[in-house]
């Protein structure tokens, strides 16, 4: 039988979250089904209720039907849920009565990690973490998130230990949380350290010597950076930005049709992605939502993301609250090595950059707001770890083209 491990709040005091029934949640996000969830809504009786089935199948996987405009089926005129109002909070599936939180098991705990696509969670609003200790043991009880599983791996096939996990995660959150370093500046060193992560050679480097290497290269920051400048991104470096963007607001909806549109669907993903690999004329659309600059040169022609107090607040609650809740490598990304998830954590920066500034853009703004940061992270979390075509090899090698070059330096300093 599996161990039960412990739950592991995230241990960031600076971060609060309460749902504040914004419906957001129900409306943007497509809630993947577990056998338990079948049964429990084939006992609720829908199907005889509604007169039409409640989930679609898509690529193997049942999930919630959505209405015409992407919506949960279950989602009422006032906002709130169907099945909720009925039945309670816990006969709700489990992927709806934890989020906004991720669960990420490793052999010590099963870490709950933020997702920063709610609202609540950006605005910093509610209790302490730890008042969701209740609710999510309960969860907890029905998914197998709570059974040890091996550790992440370090790089390649080398399974890390605790003690280099820790060590890891210690040193990105130290110089993340050096609030005294301009925010532009920690973004280049979390880029420089993901960098120099991927080129180590961790064969003959284990043990407490991860932990001397991590500190190393964190107490070589800031001034390493000014000794080791980068040029403007390439423009094959631009054209992999372009596309990794356009992968974190792809937005599959279910439904009804998705199986009869799925050639046509496939094709259009296509021809959009090509769009935005050449990164000239109009741009073919956003996120759901979104205004639309009418041209990629209006993205290229907005300043840089400006680091005011609200955004660094911002931004570095996302990242800290994502290495420590276990959601940048391992069963909480795509099951990938400590040294890859890092790398992937900073080309998300860069794609947050780049989507905050089309964000403001389209809205006719001169520079970017701290709306469009928010808006934009709410898109790059949405999809993070969910996104299959995210963890795929694909994405990996795009990783390795962009670190051979200082390419994820350059395009985290174009972008902020």
């Amino acid at each position: 039988m599996a161990k039960r491990i412990p739950l592991e709040i995230l241990d960031l005091k600076d971060q609060r979250y309460s749902c504040h029934g914004c419906g957001d949640c129900c409306r943007d996000f497509s809630v993947q089904l577990r056998d338990e969830d079948l049964e429990r809504l084939g006992k609720q009786g829908w199907e005889e209720k509604l007169g039409q089935s409640v989930t679609v199948e898509f690529r193997g996987r049942r999930y919630l039907r959505q209405q015409a405009d992407g919506a949960c089926l279950f989602l009422q005129e006032d906002g709130l849920c169907q099945i909720h109002g009925e039945f309670g909070f816990h006969e709700k599936p489990v992927a709806c009565r934890l989020f906004p939180f991720n669960l990420a098991p490793d052999a010590t705990g099963t870490h709950a990690g933020l997702n920063f696509a709610c609202q609540s969670v950006r605005a910093n609003r509610g209790a302490s973490l730890e008042s969701h200790r209740d609710d999510l043991r309960r969860a907890l009880r029905e998914v197998p998130e709570s059974k040890a599983i091996s550790p992440p791996r370090l790089a390649g096939d080398l399974r890390a230990d605790v003690e280099e996990v820790d060590a890891v995660v210690s040193a990105f959150d130290r110089w993340l949380g050096a609030v005294e370093v301009p925010l532009s500046i920690r973004l280049d060193g979390l880029a420089w350290l993901s960098q120099s992560l991927g080129a180590a050679s961790f064969a003959e480097v284990r043990g407490p010597r991860v932990t001397e290497l991590v500190d190393l290269l964190v107490s070589a920051l800031p001034d390493e950076l000014l000794h080791l400048p980068v040029d403007s991104p390439g423009r094959g470096q631009r054209r992999q930005l372009r596309q990794a963007s356009f992968a974190r607001i792809e937005d599959p909806r279910f439904t009804g049709d998705e199986k009869k549109a799925s050639l046509s669907a496939r094709l259009d993903q296509w021809s959009r992605s090509r769009r935005f690999a050449r990164g000239r004329g109009p741009i073919p659309g956003l996120a759901r939502g979104w205004s639309v600059p009418a041209d990629f040169r209006d993205v290229e022609l907005m300043p840089s993301v400006p680091g005011t107090p609200e955004i660094a607040d911002l931004v570095m609650r996302w990242l800290r609250s994502t290495i420590r809740g276990g959601r940048a490598w391992g069963s909480g990304y795509y099951g990938w090595t400590i040294a890859e998830g890092v790398q992937g954590l900073s080309l998300n920066v860069a794609c947050l950059g780049w989507l905050a500034r089309a964000h403001a853009a389209g809205e006719g703004h001169e520079v970017v707001t701290l709306e469009s940061v928010g808006e934009a992270l709410g898109r790059i979390d949405r999809s993070s770890g969910r996104a299959a075509w995210l963890g795929t090899a694909a994405e990996r090698l795009r990783l390795r083209y962009l670190a051979a070059d200082d390419g994820l330096r350059r395009l985290v300093r174009s972008t902020w």
